[in-house]
């Protein structure tokens, strides 16, 4: 979709406050839904040359004095050196591109050259202080008291304190409303503060609000973030659930165009309520059924379908019930009686709990801290989401995934059903003609590229293409680069599972003599049960007399607090690899396949490794790192650094860190690449010429404290290890996995390998896209990179073709993954010590892929 503006287009933006006769006192526990804003970099769309235009004029509604000038300064940049010699396929990409009078501007020139090269420097305003001395209060008016005088107002859009029109109106005007909770008349002024340009800081959002105006129009519910369509849901008797599609747009600044990315989401909505859940507590264990209650309902999220509100839960009353008494306009009410008067809403239970939620940020204004609380019935409150035993049945998610899972032409279909609906509603086609835009009614197409196939390297000197990123039957026959023998090993098995067990045993060392990997009959220990205690008993007590080179243990299920103590136990007290696996899986029809690669994952666990891909580039070593949060402790995470130590990529350093202040942002990391650094220096006797950072779980709005503090630290500690900046290159490429960008290629999937480097990318960043996967069900979801600092003196094309390569070396599977295998690693070892070990690993174990 794309989305036009030319002709007038301009608006005003304003301050708003009220000036009542009377004051009324707040309405408690009923949040208001809040509308978020939605940032992105602003280029002038369109041209090919800056030019000067009018912009959106703003204007503010306040009381007297209130009104700060606001700078009438628009800002465009240019596009230089575009290279498209080989440019291969044409992808399509729902979007939204502006031009014309309501984007335009002039200012700063930004100059590109070259694919994926970067975008150079771009000078944003300050912000301006606009807030009077003589103001103590900024709440605003309520979008009501100004809606009955659309007429003369015109085309607007009003945030509660910000007023945007059309067009430009006077410099002062004063309207007059009544309040319907007291029919007491409120002043309101609105006073002309100046025009809304391209660049400034609301611009972009101004766009979303107008698309989220629109599907309101559609009678999209809003739930969360995003717009729900319960028209046309999905139920799932069998399981009590209900799938309400939905769609995730946002509107941003992209090379030359603003652009409206659009995706296919679904939510989750299930049938039970929280008394449900409640009485469901109360039957498994009627002793201890508010102490479960609390533990299952804390932290999710509900949904009242009265008002159509979610909140997150953060604690459960037992103490009050709906037969209790607030304070309402100042009276007293019960919940009861509150329901039944206002959504004509019966409460069936009147001894439930209540649940209590935390009022939205805008009506936390309150003096009083426990106004800001929202206590919820929960026969009213419908629980979304899944729970774990839901995400481990595997017929319910294979069910979910029939709906969710939408191929590439399916999905195609639905965005364009999805703007047709757009332009076939009146009122929105109105309300787009009021702000002189217009949408597309296609998808975009786009230039991209595709690599070759990558070449593996396996033992023996055999090589071998990863065609469609995908060597599962290729390696079937091959032998690992490295294989350390296993003589020295423990299997940890109970009585029941013994004889399954030892027929695995066999299986294993056949398959291992296949790779090259050679292994001996292990040491067998029997234990009478598989309680969680049982196994970190014998372990002790085998790892207290001597080290074996690994433990094996097999389990019944997949509990976790059992799979907690046997990691626990090897990875922190007694430190040795281990391997677990479940008693179900050694008799799976395809346990050849399974047992091969448990074999693999053992091999690499000793310090082996199956294949590797060529790296032209000598002294590189590459850094992955994580961030997971523990689920033990709230305000609590660690995070995993994982560094390669060879030019192969086939032997590892990694070291977890914990941060104790509840923020993603890592004081370690620099220590930690240091400590690398040696260990690079130990194997190869020479420091690293070459440092590529890869960093994932960084949100958009967090870059900048990255750079500030990760990549300061970082450069500085190098800088000292290495006796100036001059002595090394790095660079910090920031990773998002989390996309609602598709690609699409002749109605399938693109090819792995296929790498978008322009049209979507920011003109401010130096960013790309590569799709890395082929995927066997749905659509698949590009990888986005962010380089945010680079010295390497690489041109763009190379360090996307060494970023594709890693993404071949993750070990756990014969197949591409989403991110470079060191990322991949760091996630993995952050969400193993986040979720089971809670404490920082033993360092005897820092040398090998032990988490694998």
């Amino acid at each position: 979709m794309s989305q036009r503006g030319g002709g007038k287009g301009r608006a005003s933006r304003g301050r708003a406050t009220q000036k009542p006769a009377g004051s009324t006192p707040q309405e408690q526990h009923l949040p208001h839904a809040q509308v978020p804003s939605t940032s992105g970099a602003v280029r002038r769309p369109g041209t090919q040359q800056a030019s000067t235009g009018r912009g959106l004029s703003a204007q503010r509604v306040g009381e007297k004095g209130d009104g700060a000038a606001v700078a009438q300064i628009g800002r465009g940049v240019e596009r230089l050196g575009i290279q498209s010699t080989d440019i291969k396929p044409q992808f399509f990409f729902c979007v939204a591109s502006g031009s014309g009078d309501v984007a335009a501007g002039a200012g700063a020139v930004v100059a590109s050259v070259g694919r994926g090269s970067a975008r150079g420097k771009r000078i944003l305003s300050a912000d301006i202080i606009t807030k009077p001395s003589h103001v103590d209060n900024k709440k605003g008016v309520r979008k009501a008291l100004l809606r009955v005088h659309q007429k003369t107002l015109g085309a607007y859009i009003f945030d509660g304190t910000l007023l945007y029109t059309s067009h430009r109106m006077s410099d002062r005007m004063v309207f007059t409303s009544i309040r319907q909770s007291n029919n007491q008349p409120v002043t309101i002024t609105v006073r002309l503060v100046g025009d809304m340009l391209v660049g400034d800081a609301h611009y972009i959002q101004f766009f979303n609000i107008i698309m989220r105006k629109c599907y309101e129009q559609l009678n999209l519910q809003l739930v969360g973030r995003n717009y729900f369509d319960p028209e046309n849901k999905v139920v799932l008797p069998e399981f009590r659930l209900e799938l309400w599609p939905g769609y995730v747009s946002s509107i941003r600044q992209h090379e030359r165009d603003i652009l409206m990315c659009v995706e296919i989401t679904s939510k989750v909505m299930r049938l039970e309520t929280m008394l449900d859940i409640l009485n469901q507590c109360y039957r498994v264990d009627n002793h201890r059924y508010k102490e479960n209650f609390a533990k299952a309902v804390i932290n999710t999220v509900v949904l009242t379908d009265y008002n159509n509100n979610t909140y997150r839960i953060e604690d459960v009353d037992f103490l009050t019930t709906p037969s209790n008494e607030f304070e309402f306009k100042g009276d007293k009410i019960t919940y009861v009686d509150y329901y039944k008067n206002k959504y004509d809403i019966r409460i069936g239970n009147l001894k439930q709990p209540m649940l209590v939620s935390r009022s939205k940020t805008r009506d936390r204004q309150a003096a009083d801290p426990a106004q800001n609380l929202v206590y919820l019935v929960p026969e009213l409150c419908r629980a979304t989401g899944l729970t774990d035993d839901m995400r481990e049945n595997f017929r319910l998610m294979k069910g979910l995934a029939e709906e969710t899972r939408v191929d590439p032409g399916k999905r195609m279909n639905r965005l364009i059903r999805f703007n047709r609906r757009l332009h076939e509603v009146p009122a929105i086609r109105q309300e787009l003609a009021q702000w002189n835009l217009q949408l597309d009614n296609k998808l975009l197409d786009i230039p991209a590229r595709e690599l070759a196939a990558e070449r593996l390297f396996f033992g023996g000197n055999i090589v071998a293409n990863a065609d469609n990123g995908d060597w599962t039957r290729t390696m079937q026959n091959k032998k690992c680069v490295i294989a350390p023998a296993l003589h020295n090993w423990v299997f940890v098995v109970t009585q029941r599972d013994e004889k399954v067990a030892k027929n695995f045993i066999s299986l294993v060392m056949k398959v291992a003599a296949g790779i090259s990997f050679d292994v001996k009959l292990p040491t067998t220990e029997v234990i009478a049960d598989d309680r969680p205690g049982s196994y970190s008993e014998k372990l002790e007590q085998i790892l207290s007399k001597r080290v074996p080179q690994m433990v094996f243990c097999v389990v019944s299920n997949n509990r976790s607090d059992r799979y907690s103590a046997i990691k626990k136990k090897c990875c922190v007290d007694r430190p040795v690899p281990s391997q677990v696996c479940m008693s179900r899986t050694m008799s799976h029809k395809n346990v050849t396949s399974i047992a091969t690669k448990i074999a693999i994952q053992m091999n690499c666990k000793l310090g082996g490794a199956p294949w590797f891909v060529e790296i032209p580039l000598e002294g590189m070593m590459m850094i992955g790192f994580d961030v997971c949060h523990d689920t033990a402790v709230k305000n609590k995470d660690f995070g995993a650094t994982v560094a390669t130590l060879n030019k192969q990529m086939t032997k590892y350093f990694s070291a977890v860190s914990a941060h104790e202040t509840g923020e993603e942002l890592s004081n370690d990391l620099s220590d930690n690449i240091c400590k690398a650094a040696q260990m690079y220096y130990a194997q190869n006797k020479y420091l690293p010429a070459y440092i590529v950072i890869y960093r994932d779980g960084v949100g958009e709005g967090q870059i900048a404290q990255v750079m500030d503090r990760e990549v300061g630290q970082i450069t500085k500690r190098l800088d000292g290890l290495y006796g100036g900046p001059n002595k090394y290159k790095m660079a910090f490429i920031i990773v998002t996995k989390r996309l609602n960008t598709r690609f699409f290629y002749n109605n399938d999937n693109p090819a792995p390998g296929t790498i978008v480097d322009d049209v979507i990318t920011s003109p401010i960043k130096y960013d790309f896209f590569i799709v890395s996967q082929k995927v066997r069900q749905g659509t698949v979801t590009p990888t986005s990179y962010n380089v945010i600092y680079d010295t390497l003196g690489l041109d763009p094309d190379k360090i996307q073709r060494m970023t594709y390569k890693l993404t071949h070396m993750y070990y756990n599977c014969s197949n591409t993954v989403r991110v470079p295998a060191p990322c991949h690693y760091a996630h993995k070892l952050a969400f193993l010590v986040s979720k089971f070990i809670h404490r920082a690993p033993n360092s005897q174990l820092q040398n090998t892929l032990y988490f694998l």
